[in-house]
């Protein structure tokens, strides 16, 4: 299990090497190569069996933590859950012009976004829809972007989560300025509304040079910045094995800031790493890269068939790691919830998706001069005359320019 106290950081001056022990080239090899398991360095609080596990280095950020709050987190996930399902099927009838699941995810992101404090930041990629739930985005205000209708019309500053970024890794840089800001503003410390940043990126990410650049960044400047992998095997078709020769984790150590890999199916330990980590970030100790390991249980996006290059025994063998499963069954075992409770749940989660689908299909179309609002703060000559012109031309048709 990855522990805190294994890192030791950097310091100035001579001998400045991390004092982390290597790993051997047999320990490399596994971590690589345990693509079902997450090697031996996997932080897992909460087994898919739901057997609760002690940990002496993360148990002290899940002090808060009972029956009552895990019946939350599990309420989050099967929400969060339904409505996926929910987006996912709306696209396939053409009310969505393309939907993005996160199937398989939700202990990832709804774990990670409920260890933010109000204060902190987060950026997202564009599968992020559990980590927008937390931060109090209505799920409604996501479906402009899969209608393209609207692109993130929520408060940004109010909820503290940053448009949806479709350019892959490019939210890497945006919150590395973000975090830097943070940290030349004075707003890390000791102090109980000190700020820290997190970033959502994927495994395939990890291959683009604006993640690289961000990391280069935010550790030069001691950025209050979490990097948060999840790292769900899959980069659209290709393996994340095709992409790294060491654990995404790992690669954190040539940047000099701490690497953790935690199970990604696993709300607990996801929670209790996210805070361990935002916690060093806004006392001013720098960047933490945190692989959130995982699986993404249905295709990348629906405009991709997962069957032309995985195996279905290996989506099997993942459906047993469930994220939700496994809360369920500690909740039963424990006495924390009763079946009462879960169809209650789901009976929630139902409305939740009938509502989310009632929104989706009475959605206006959005008049024709949408095009040219909010693209930039202030209005130009420019853009008046291109607006001016294009209505004109729009309105020449018989129905008024719909066809």
């Amino acid at each position: 299990m990855s522990s805190p106290e294994q890192w030791t950081r950097p310091q100035s001056g001579a001998g400045s090497a991390a004092t982390a022990a290597q790993p051997s080239p047999e320990q490399v090899i596994a971590g690589l190569r345990a693509t079902t398991e997450g090697g031996a360095e996997l932080t897992q609080l909460l087994t898919p069996e739901g057997e609760r596990l002690p940990s002496p280095q993360f148990d002290p950020y899940l002090t808060d933590v009972d029956a009552e709050t895990l019946r939350g987190l599990y309420r989050d996930m099967v929400l969060v859950r339904r409505a996926d399902r929910e987006c996912n099927a709306m696209q396939r009838q053409g009310q969505l012009g393309i939907w993005v699941p996160l199937l398989g995810q939700e202990a990832a992101q709804v774990g990670s976004g409920r260890a933010l404090q109000p204060q902190d930041m987060a950026f997202p990629s564009y599968r992020e829809h559990g980590v927008a739930y937390t931060r109090g985005v209505d799920f409604t205000e996501l479906l402009g972007i899969f209608r393209c209708t609207d692109h993130s019309q929520w408060d940004f500053a109010g909820h503290r989560f940053h448009p949806y970024t479709i350019v892959i890794g490019n939210q890497v840089l945006n919150a590395a300025g973000y975090a830097m800001g943070q940290k030349f503003e004075g707003k890390v410390g000791e102090e109980p509304d000190a700020e820290a940043t997190i970033c959502y990126f994927g495994d395939g990410a990890t291959s683009q040079g604006d993640v690289h650049e961000g990391f280069v960044w935010a550790a030069v400047y001691d950025a209050p910045l979490v990097f948060f992998c999840q790292n769900n095997q899959w980069a659209i078709s290709e393996p994340t094995e095709r992409q790294s020769r060491l654990p995404l984790y790992q690669r954190a150590r040539g940047y000099g800031f701490p690497g953790i890999r935690v199970d990604g199916n696993d709300v607990l330990a996801c929670l209790a790493v996210t805070r361990w980590a935002l916690e060093e970030c806004r006392r001013g100790n720098g960047p933490v890269l945190i692989e959130a390991y995982t699986y993404r249980m249905d295709a990348h996006t629906t405009t991709d068939d997962p069957t032309r290059y995985r195996l279905s025994d290996e989506l099997e063998a993942w459906k047993l790691k469930d994220p939700i499963e496994r809360v369920r069954v500690h909740l039963s075992r424990s006495g924390g919830a009763d079946q009462d409770y879960f169809d209650e749940v789901q009976a929630e989660a139902d409305r939740f998706a009938a509502e989310l689908r009632d929104f989706c299909f009475a959605m206006p179309d959005p008049p024709p001069e949408r095009l040219f609002s909010s693209v930039y703060s202030e209005p130009s000559p420019q853009l008046d005359a291109q607006r001016e012109e294009y209505l004109a031309y729009h309105a020449g048709f018989a129905d008024g320019g719909h066809r």
